[in-house]
């Protein structure tokens, strides 16, 4: 296999430089007790960014409200203690040469009543709608939904305080941002709902107060995604037209970089092209855009000793196809950093046997 050049060129763009194109993928760890990241968390980021991943995406952090996340060790990014400690995985991640962006992160209805660390707060929502189509709670109301705007304009504030490199708003998989995206949780007739536009209202309008908060030159990410959890076949958008349609506010409002989350980073999005969700995303606004999913993932397993691993270089052959035609900007990488921190020195010099395969045993420890 070649080495896949493309993924180790620079790249630049108005707010953001990054010395290649390898972006590690949020990923929800859970080893935050109290949601305070500890030496642990930093020196785990610490070995991406040594191992050569040009970005950093960190897993989801709880942004300012009582029922953000479901788990008392999910990090949050609120609070003295928590902000000192990931002020802590900032400086181990710079001092080894790497740049960081923290995901800001609001679960919605993904979280249940009675969830840590505030069990008495009950997950909220446009609609009142669980992610299974069931009336559950109450709606949102404005004033609660412009609180929550101002919370995720604060976290963007104190990420750029601490020395981050730029946020990304989670705005995928049925969590909150998402769920006023979709039609099926979000059934508001205030100005938060009604057709595909105007139920960006709400991104909107966080996006901006976050550009707000941090200025003109800090950049912007935004993740979303077709997928929800647990429901992998739901579409927001059904053709290239609606696909514009949804991004064109977004975009205006301050994104500077869509990350375009996808299971499979090889499958086109709509039939008669080849580009992936990226890809598309790319085409109509213009802007940046990262792809991800299953890079360097087998569908078949590598026999090794008793346990059963995936390989860690699958695809790398298309992935280079893709980047070397511009189809996207940057790839996200998720469990092969996981197994091996190492995974873009190794690629980048051709050391591909050396690789640690995944295996789902690697989820259970920070490393």
């Amino acid at each position: 296999m070649n080495v896949p050049s493309s993924l180790f060129k620079p790249f630049t763009s108005d707010k953001l430089t990054l010395p290649n194109r390898i972006v590690m993928a949020p990923m929800t760890r859970g080893f935050s007790p109290g949601g305070v990241p500890g030496p642990d968390v930093a020196d785990y980021y610490r070995r991406r960014a040594a191992g050569g991943v040009g970005l950093i995406i960190t897993e989801g952090t709880g942004i300012n409200h009582p029922s953000s996340v479901s788990g008392e060790s999910i990090p949050l990014f609120y609070g003295e203690e928590a902000l000192q400690g990931w002020a802590n995985v900032v400086k181990a991640v710079h001092d080894a040469g790497g740049k960081i962006m923290p995901q800001l992160w609001h679960v919605g209805t993904a979280r249940r009543s009675g969830d840590l660390p505030n069990a008495e707060a009950h997950p909220v929502s446009p609609s009142g709608i669980s992610m299974a189509g069931e009336a559950a709670y109450e709606p949102l109301t404005e004033e609660e939904i412009h609180a929550l705007i101002q919370a995720y304009a604060q976290a963007a504030a104190d990420a750029k305080r601490i020395g981050f490199d730029g946020i990304e708003l989670h705005g995928a998989h049925g969590y909150l941002i998402d769920q006023f995206f979709w039609g099926q949780t979000n059934r508001r007739t205030d100005k938060y709902g009604g057709d595909l536009v105007r139920r960006t209202q709400f991104a909107v309008e966080v996006i901006k107060a976050c550009r707000a908060a941090v200025g003109p030159d800090f950049p912007i990410v935004l993740r979303f995604s077709q997928w929800k959890m647990g429901s992998y076949e739901a579409r927001l958008v059904e053709s290239p037209d609606e696909l514009k349609q949804f991004l064109e506010p977004l975009s205006a409002a301050g994104v500077d970089i869509f990350h375009c989350s996808t299971r499979r980073f090889w499958l086109p999005e709509f039939e008669g092209s080849d580009l992936n969700l990226a890809g598309w995303t790319q085409k109509l606004t213009g802007k940046p855009a990262i792809s991800v999913g299953s890079v360097g993932l087998e569908a078949e397993f590598v026999e090794r000793g008793s346990e059963k691993q995936e390989t860690g270089d699958a695809h790398l052959d298309l992935l280079d196809e893709k980047m070397v035609n511009g189809e996207f900007d940057l790839i996200a990488l998720g469990r092969v950093l996981l197994s091996d921190p190492e995974w873009p020195i190794k690629v980048q010099e051709g050391h591909n046997a050396d690789i640690i395969p995944f295996t789902k045993e690697v989820l259970s420890r920070l490393q």
